[in-house]
C-alpha cells in the first residue's frame, strides 16, 4: 500500500513539471551561482581594487604648506589639473600607482602612492627659489635666498645633535637637510618633523670642513682625506667616489652635472658627475681653501697667494687674476656685477667688477676668515675683532658695525633684510642689513650660523642644529 502511494506521488511530480503551454521556467542550480573565483583574478579583486575608482590627489606646495592650483596631475596616461583647492580626481584602479605632478615655478615631482587603503592621497612639490640646494646658497655663493621670506621673532620647532663639530651649513631642498659634521658623518633630515632620514657615515677617520650639494638625484660631498663622494640622495647609499690626492675643503658647486672645486695641493677641478670623468683641472699655484662661486659665465676662486682668479667654467682658462692683500681662505661672493673677496692675514674685504677691474676695500683689525653675504646693496662680513659690518656694495662706506663679543669665523647671511652672523662667544646675532639694529640673538652658535628652506631656518650651534619658524600672532 505505502509502495503505490510513493509511485503515485512521484507520477503527479512528474505531471506537474511538464505542462502544456509549451513554457519552461528555468532554475539554475546552486552549483552554477559563480560562487568560485577564476584562477587568473589578480590578488585583492575581492576588495574591488582593480576596479576603476575616483581616486583623489591633493597637491600642496612643500615649504609653505598651501595648496597648488593648475597643477597637472598625471596617472596611467590620464591627466587632470587640480581646482582652486589644489585638487585633482582621476579615474583609475586602486592599487600602487606612479603619480607625476608638474605646475609652473615647481620642481616636477614623480612618485609612487598605493591608494589600496585609501584612495586620498597629498603629493608635496616644491619651488626651486625656496630652496637652500649649497653652501652660500647660490652659486653665486651670495649667502642670500631672495625668496625665502622667514623674518623674526622665532620659535624654536624641533633640534638634533650632530654629535660632533658642525663648521659648515646644511644644504636643504625638496623638504630634507643634509648635513656633516666634522666627522665626516653625512645626515638627512626631514625639516617638517626633525627625524633622521638616513645617516651615512664615511669610512675611515675622516675630516669634513665643507658643506654638501643637492642635485636631484644625488648629495655630494668632500672629505679633507681628499674625496669627492656621491650618495644616492634616497637612501644615503654610496654611488661611487673619487680621489685627486689632496684634501679639499671647497664645498661643492654644481653646474650642469659638474663638481667644480679646488684643493690644498692648488688645483682646481671640474668632475663630470654623469661619467665620472674630469672634464678639464688645472694648477694655480697655492693652496685652495677657498669655494668656487660661478655668475656672469665666469668661475671665481682664490687661493693662498692672495690671487682671486676668474676662470672659464667650460676649459679652465684664465680670464683675469685680481690681487689681494694676503691669503683668501673664505670663498667670493658675486652680486651687483661684482665680486666681493675676503682675505685672512690681509683682515679685509676687497670688490671688483666682475671684469677684473679693482673697485674698493675695507680693512679690519684681525684675520677675515668669513665668506661675505650680499644683498639690497649692502655686503655683510665679520672680522676677527668680533665686528660685525655693513658695507655699501657700490662705494664700500662702512654702513654700520656690531661688536659679537667673540672672534667671527663662518660666513655671514642675509634673508629676508636680516643679516645673520655666528661667533666664538656662542651666539647667533641678526641685525638690520640696513642699520645693523639688532633684531635676533639666539643662545647657540659657533661658526656659520644659518641655512634653510622657504619653511623654516635651521640655526647652527657648536654641534646641535635647530629648526625656527617665525611666531604667528593670534
Amino acid at each position: 500500500m505505502i509502495a503505490r502511494v510513493l509511485v503515485l506521488v512521484a507520477v503527479v511530480a512528474l505531471v506537474a513539471g511538464c505542462g502544456s503551454s509549451g513554457h519552461r521556467r528555468v532554475v539554475a542550480p546552486p552549483a552554477k551561482q559563480h560562487k568560485q573565483k577564476p584562477a587568473h583574478k589578480p590578488k585583492h579583486t575581492h576588495r574591488g581594487h582593480n576596479r576603476p575608482a575616483k581616486l583623489i590627489v591633493t597637491v600642496l606646495d612643500g615649504d609653505r604648506n598651501v595648496r597648488v592650483r593648475d597643477a597637472k596631475v598625471s596617472i596611467r596616461g590620464n591627466s587632470k589639473r587640480t581646482n582652486r583647492h589644489g585638487v585633482s580626481q582621476i579615474w583609475a584602479p586602486r592599487r600602487r600607482l606612479a603619480v607625476s605632478v608638474a605646475a609652473h615655478g615647481y620642481t616636477a615631482a614623480r612618485v609612487r602612492l598605493d591608494f589600496g587603503p585609501n584612495r586620498y592621497r597629498t603629493v608635496r612639490i616644491y619651488q626651486p627659489s625656496l630652496q637652500w640646494p649649497l653652501y652660500g646658497a647660490t652659486a653665486a655663493r651670495t649667502q642670500a635666498p631672495e625668496a625665502i621670506h622667514l623674518r623674526p621673532p622665532f620659535h624654536l620647532v624641533w633640534s638634533r645633535g650632530l654629535d660632533r663639530l658642525i663648521e659648515f651649513p646644511a644644504a636643504v631642498s625638496d623638504g630634507f637637510a643634509y648635513i656633516g659634521n666634522a666627522g665626516a658623518t653625512v645626515h638627512a633630515i626631514s625639516m617638517r618633523s626633525g627625524r633622521f632620514a638616513w645617516v651615512h657615515r664615511t669610512p675611515g677617520d675622516p675630516r669634513m670642513a665643507s658643506s654638501p650639494a643637492v642635485t636631484a638625484d644625488d648629495v655630494v660631498y668632500h672629505t679633507m682625506s681628499g674625496w669627492v663622494y656621491v650618495l644616492d640622495r634616497t637612501n644615503g647609499h654610496l654611488k661611487w667616489s673619487w680621489n685627486p690626492g689632496s684634501a679639499i675643503e671647497s664645498s661643492p658647486v654644481v653646474v650642469n652635472d659638474v663638481d667644480y672645486f679646488g684643493d690644498a695641493a692648488g688645483r682646481v677641478y671640474a668632475l663630470d658627475l654623469r661619467t665620472h670623468r674630469v672634464r678639464w683641472s688645472r694648477s694655480l699655484g697655492a693652496k685652495i681653501t677657498s669655494s668656487a662661486a660661478i655668475a656672469h659665465g665666469r668661475l671665481f676662486i682664490g687661493d693662498y697667494n692672495g690671487h682671486l682668479w676668474a676662470l672659464s667654467p667650460r676649459s679652465g682658462s684664465t680670464r683675469w687674476v685680481g690681487t689681494v692683500n694676503g691669503k683668501i681662505y673664505g670663498t667670493p661672493a658675486v652680486a651687483h656685477g661684482r665680486v666681493f673677496v675676503p682675505s685672512s692675514t690681509g683682515n679685509s674685504l676687497t670688490a671688483f667688477s666682475t671684469r677684473g677691474r679693482f673697485l674698493w676695500r675695507n680693512t679690519a683689525g684681525y684675520y677675515v676668515y668669513s665668506s661675505p653675504a650680499v644683498a639690497d646693496g649692502v655686503v655683510c662680513w665679520g672680522s676677527y675683532t668680533g665686528e660685525f659690518y655693513g658695507s655699501s656694495a657700490a662705494s664700500g662706506r662702512i654702513l654700520w658695525r656690531f661688536n659679537t663679543g667673540g672672534p667671527i669665523s663662518g660666513a655671514a647671511v642675509i634673508v629676508d633684510g636680516v643679516a645673520y652672523v655666528g661667533s666664538f662667544s656662542h651666539r647667533i646675532i641678526g641685525v638690520n642689513v640696513h642699520t645693523g639694529r639688532r633684531l635676533v640673538t639666539f643662545p647657540h652658535g659657533q661658526y656659520v650660523p644659518v641655512s634653510g628652506n622657504g619653511m623654516r631656518l635651521l640655526f647652527n650651534g657648536f654641534s646641535r642644529i635647530y629648526a625656527v619658524e617665525p611666531r604667528r600672532s593670534h
